[in-house]
Parts: C-alpha cells; sequence; structure tokens
C-alpha cells in the first residue's frame, strides 16, 4: 500500500479522534505511523487525564507537529464521552469528515487509508467501518473467548436492531461531517463499546448509507485493555432495550442501508 493515498485530492479535511488512558507506550508508534499513511490528516488526542503522562508526551508531540492536537479532560469518564468531546470539537473546526481510532496499536494505520479511500470514491456514503467481519477482514492474536463476545455482541445487535451492518462493535470508523452532526445532536448516553452500536443505529436511523471494507485487528501488544464484564452488560442491557424499542415503537434504524465492501 502506498504512503498516500489519493484523497488528497479531494480537498476534504480529515481529523481522526483518539481517546486515550495510560497509552503513553503506544503514543509514538501510532501517531508516527499515521503521519506516514497519511500526512495531511489532523490527529485529536483526546486524554482523560491519564496518570502515566500520555497527556505531556501528546502536548510534546503537537509542539513538534502541527497535524496533531490535544484535548484533555479532567478525569476518565469511559469511550463514549472521549469521543462526544473530540467530536464536538472537530465539529466545531469544520473538518468534513472525523474518524475514530484506537491508540492501543490495534488499529493499523495502514487500513485508515482504506477507510478514507472508500469514502472519497463514494460521495454519499455516510460511514466507513473497519470491519473484522467481511471477507479479508479479521483479527490477529485475540484470545478465543474475546472473539466469541466480539462475533455474540455483533450479531445479537443485528437480530435486535435490524441493521444489517456485520461488524457493530467496530470502533475504526469514517464519518461524514453532516451524518455526524445530525446523530449527536441528541443526547447520546453510551459508554463503553455499546458506544459504537449506538451510533450504528443512529445513522441507520437517519438513512445513512455505511459501508463496511476489510481491516486487520491486532492484539494490543503494550499496556492493559479497558475491557471487563461491565462494558459487555451494558451493552447487552442497552442493546436489549432499543430492540424492544424497535419492536414496540418502529425505531430503531430500520430506515438505514448498509453495503459491506469485501
Amino acid at each position: 500500500m502506498s504512503k498516500t493515498s489519493d484523497h488528497d485530492s479531494a480537498g476534504d479535511s480529515v481529523c481522526v479522534v483518539m481517546p486515550t488512558y495510560d497509552e503513553r507506550e503506544n503514543l509514538r508508534g501510532t501517531l508516527s505511523g499515521i503521519r506516514w499513511f497519511e500526512p495531511q490528516v489532523d490527529v485529536l488526542v483526546v486524554d482523560d487525564s491519564s496518570p502515566d503522562g500520555t497527556g505531556d508526551l501528546a502536548d510534546e508531540m503537537a509542539h513538534a507537529d502541527g497535524h496533531i492536537h490535544v484535548l484533555h479532560r479532567r478525569e476518565k469518564q469511559g469511550l463514549g464521552p472521549a469521543y462526544l468531546a473530540g467530536f464536538e470539537w472537530a465539529l466545531q473546526r469544520g473538518y468534513d469528515i472525523v474518524c475514530e481510532m484506537d491508540m492501543d496499536g490495534s488499529h493499523r494505520p495502514a487500513d485508515l487509508v482504506r477507510l478514507l479511500d472508500a469514502m472519497r470514491r463514494d460521495r454519499v456514503v455516510d460511514l466507513v467501518i473497519g470491519s473484522r467481519r467481511v471477507r479479508s477482514g479479521g483479527t490477529q492474536g485475540w484470545p478465543w473467548y474475546r472473539d466469541l463476545i466480539s462475533r455474540g455482541g455483533s450479531w445479537y445487535a443485528r437480530a435486535m436492531l435490524g441493521v444489517g451492518v456485520r461488524d457493530m462493535t467496530a470502533g475504526f470508523r469514517a464519518y461524514r461531517a453532516p451524518m455526524l452532526r445530525r446523530v449527536t445532536r441528541d443526547v447520546v448516553r453510551s459508554n463503553g463499546y455499546v458506544f459504537q452500536i449506538d451510533m450504528t443505529r443512529r445513522v441507520a436511523a437517519e438513512g445513512g448509507r455505511v459501508v463496511e471494507v476489510p481491516i486487520l485487528f491486532m492484539q494490543r501488544t503494550r499496556g492493559r485493555s479497558k475491557m471487563d464484564s461491565e462494558i459487555v452488560r451494558e451493552a447487552m442491557v442497552r442493546v436489549t432495550q432499543w430492540g424492544l424499542e424497535r419492536r414496540f415503537t418502529g425505531r430503531a434504524g430500520e430506515k438505514g442501508s448498509s453495503s459491506p465492501r469485501e
């Protein structure tokens, strides 16, 4: 894959939002990879006052590179609120495309090119998801039980919400700004990884077009995973609530369209 994609000529401005908490070990490598493959995009590091000094190192890198920005938050409040704060920052500054990406190395910077190219190729696409569940996508180094939880969670969300996205819990995404404004105009209270399901169903409910492109999701090699049983429980409870709401009120995302791309 080439160092840069052909999207620069499209004139779209891109902000990659990356929440962090104790990710100092991964910061330099991940940001350097993004800057190599997509040197024109901006990155916003959203740090929840990491005790390991992630925010301080991010500030140093931002001082040396004008494409890197840092948003400091006073305390750890979870994945969903961190992304929403980053989205607000990016939308206020007029970016055309806003991405989600993990800092822990599980999302490969090379795959960011795939997401952005897919969005540039089709101007009516509202959301591109880096998917582990379409052909040529997958995981590497994951324990079997985590893969089972991920697959089961996506299957359950699809069944309950009637949304045809294969990887409902994926956190590697690119949103077109107008759609992102629409789906966040109402309060989003989801936290943890159910935040991704919530955002997907909101895009679908708005009639948005969703495309999945294959990525290889890597097991982190540094730092500690934030996944725990409470996050899984939250997802099950909320998806069940939304599914029941869909059944009895017809409001859960059935207007949306999705198109897996292999």
